[in-house]
């Protein structure tokens, strides 16, 4: 199964389209987890618990994680996730040349997809491309306010935006590789729709709707593909939905039941 259709399969399962971030930022972690062997894990793992039932997929960013102890905390929760159904996208903006690049793509054993950085081109992301049943959700139109910095520059020889000239190189890999989506933030819905009209067929990574405050209609409306799959991701208002309370495991299953709730309203 390719992780499209183990997507499409999971979100028709959990009724749901709603990705959970897991960046456990160990200076907001709640104290009783605090003392735990590895702090970042036994709070994920709680998340999971919570939330596993309205998630369609989790999304642990890698910075969170990148020291010894972390990145055991990222097997197991990986292992935790797929054990509870739940296929995983590393959040890690990967690419580059040669054997660093190859060597960046093995992670594509143990998670499910990636996001990747498409600024080196074709051959930079062509290891993590060719990984037989894995996703690769190429960076497109993000939702910082630096984003305008590159992303909307006019490519004159295209007659497009520099973000537009990637959702349809992104859509030619797709034909040729498959397993290939776009990020595409949720904070600029008129972008996002214009996106969604060049590429129908490729489905969104859609972050910007928790804490960000970005349009959940758009990003439902315009980040699904054309059979009903894509993704719309929540982090901090999710796992931090409760941190300032003892019950804070349950406040993050509220919230992920909450944000499922509303996103399929507009689906």
């Amino acid at each position: 199964m390719s992780f499209v259709e183990e997507l499409g399969a999971r979100i028709e399962a959990a009724d749901s389209v709603v990705s959970v971030g897991l960046d456990p930022d160990m200076e907001r972690l709640p104290e009783d987890v605090q003392d735990a062997e590895l702090p970042r894990w036994a709070f994920n793992r709680r998340i999971i618990d919570a939330t596993h039932e309205h998630a369609a997929v989790f999304k642990p960013n890698a910075a969170f994680y990148e020291d010894s102890d972390g990145w055991r905390a990222l097997r197991e929760t990986v292992a935790y996730a797929h054990g509870k159904g739940v296929p995983v996208l590393l959040d890690a903006k990967r690419a580059d040349i040669g054997n660093t690049a190859r060597q960046y793509a093995e992670i594509l054993a143990h998670v499910d997809a990636i996001t990747v950085n498409p600024y080196l081109g074709e051959d930079a992301l062509q290891p993590f491309l060719t990984q037989d049943e894995a996703g690769v959700f190429v960076l497109c139109r993000t939702s910082n306010e630096g984003g305008m910095d590159f992303q909307h520059l006019e490519l004159a020889a295209y007659d497009r935006r520099l973000y537009e000239h990637v959702a349809e190189r992104a859509a030619e890999w797709n034909a040729q590789y498959g397993d290939v989506g776009l990020v595409v933030g949720a904070t600029a819905p008129d972008e996002l729709q214009a996106i969604r009209e060049r590429v129908p067929e490729l489905p969104f990574l859609v972050p910007g709707v928790g804490a960000q405050g970005g349009d959940a209609e758009a990003a439902v409306e315009y980040g699904l593909n054309d059979d009903g799959v894509g993704l719309v991701n929540s982090t901090r208002g999710i796992i931090f939905a409760g941190e300032h309370g003892s019950a804070w495991a349950a406040a993050a299953g509220d919230a992920a039941r909450t944000l499922r709730e509303r996103l399929n309203r507009h689906r």
